[in-house]
């Protein structure tokens, strides 16, 4: 009985963010008919255990290795998981009744954000809430870790009134197809045991001093005044549970829509549509998105970051030596050229051999002098031009020289010969230069 003595005092004449079938079972817990047990949190997934640069576990002065607050997969992604019903403080009631206390769940929260191990947080949630102080300066903590990482609250089960609260301090809120959210809402458990007792030839008596010092006790009828005062007392905690969510979700959800949901709650697609959520996915399929970015963000971070000391990449001091890397760069630069002068050969060759300006010696000439001289115009654009405003010669047949002189540009183009000038004005130099007279002598021939 002592356990429900305590129990009761956390959820009796207290403002409750919690489902009221949840209240229910814990008025049923009160009544000594059934019990309350937590589901059991997945320990799959991720690793509790803090690991050194080198990988291998760090331990402390017993030689015991050091556990973490929370859990961390490989890809540096933090795992927390929050399950059953929410209260302020009291770790000792946890081993009872499987409750999570705010106090573990912000330490959590804090230890996440300190880390350089961690890139991004998932919270893995199945709550239907509980006590509404400490609640909010729980999402106020999820919101402070969002600001500096990537989180991603998991309706994996149930995310409702106070959880939802909490969840809503996330970057992003995913929903799997079957989760539950919402429940904005505040309510107040009262129980009159007044009836029971006189049945039972009980008749308490309470000394006290202060007016209102026994307001709401469980002995006697729920007095007008006394309720009234209990209601003004839900309805500001309701204000601050309004303004926590319209805190974390901006325009995806302000606090009038969030008054304007009734406390209701939504299941997967509805969560979304309303604005409680932003999608529908699963643990599973969030995790996998996090440890990729993870990845990507690695990958970028080691190639762009340099050792400003000595000049020598970051990629040595992750076990790429600096002759591979050269060789690397080198190998990198090779296939860059040959890949340009292809994509010139190609260029020069779309342009002399396309309709209007193949076997015609003034266009051919003018095409291949833009070409040249306008490196960064497409070959389309260059045969537009020169068709639209260079005279066709339109040769019956075409002449020796034009012949010669479309073989001469065609094995020029093959032989990737032809390179554009640093800019007009400037000296030629002598490839342009042989490339100029080449064009003239193919204009006096025309």
């Amino acid at each position: 009985m002592t356990f429900h003595f305590h129990l009761a005092d956390r959820v009796l004449n207290r403002p409750l963010l919690i489902t009221p079938d949840k209240a229910q079972v814990i008025l049923s817990v009160l009544a000594n008919r059934i019990g309350v047990n937590a589901p059991d949190a997945s320990r799959f997934i991720g690793d509790d255990v803090a690991y050194d640069e080198n990988g291998r576990p760090k331990r402390d002065a017993d030689g015991y290795a050091q556990r973490l607050p929370y859990r961390v997969t490989p890809e540096g992604v933090g795992i927390v998981t929050v399950t059953g019903s929410l209260v302020n403080r009291g770790a000792w009631i946890g081993a009872n009744s499987g409750l999570t206390s705010y106090e573990g769940i912000r330490h959590q929260l804090t230890s996440l954000a300190a880390s350089t191990a961690v890139r991004s947080v998932i919270l893995d949630l199945h709550s239907p809430g509980g006590e509404a102080i400490g609640a909010f300066e729980t999402a106020e903590a999820v919101r402070e870790l969002a600001a500096q990482k990537r989180v991603v609250a998991v309706v994996n089960g149930m995310a409702a009134s106070a959880m939802y609260g909490i969840a809503s301090g996330a970057t992003e809120i995913v929903t799997t197809e079957t989760g539950v959210s919402g429940s904005i809402g505040v309510v107040m458990l009262h129980a009159d045991y007044s009836r029971h007792l006189a049945n039972e030839g009980v008749t308490p008596t309470l000394i006290f001093a202060g007016a209102h010092k026994v307001d709401a006790n469980p002995f006697e009828p729920l007095g007008d005044a006394v309720r009234a005062d209990l209601q003004e007392e839900v309805e500001s905690f309701y204000v601050a549970f309004l303004e926590t969510v319209a805190k974390g979700r901006g325009k995806r959800l302000t606090a009038d829509a969030a008054r304007a949901t009734e406390a209701r709650t939504f299941i997967g697609a509805r969560a979304v549509e309303v604005g409680l959520a932003d999608r529908i996915g699963t643990f599973e399929s969030v995790l996998g998105d996090l440890s990729r970015a993870s990845t990507r963000s690695n990958v970028q971070k080691r190639s762009a970051s340099m050792d400003n000391n000595n000049g020598v990449p970051a990629a040595e001091s992750v076990g790429v030596s600096k002759a591979d890397h050269d060789a690397a760069v080198a190998t990198a630069r090779s296939e860059g050229e040959a890949a340009g002068a292809k994509a010139a050969t190609e260029r020069l060759s779309a342009v002399l051999g396309a309709d209007g300006v193949k076997g015609d010696g003034k266009r051919m000439a003018a095409a291949l002098d833009l070409a040249v001289s306008s490196s960064g115009m497409a070959a389309d654009a260059v045969v537009t031009f020169v068709t639209g405003n260079v005279a066709s010669s339109a040769p019956a047949a075409p002449t020796p020289a034009q012949q010669l002189a479309e073989t001469d540009a065609r094995r020029l183009a093959a032989a990737a010969l032809a390179q554009p000038d640093a800019s007009a004005g400037k000296k030629q130099s002598g490839l342009s230069a042989n490339i100029s007279a080449h064009v003239d002598r193919v204009k006096r021939s025309a």
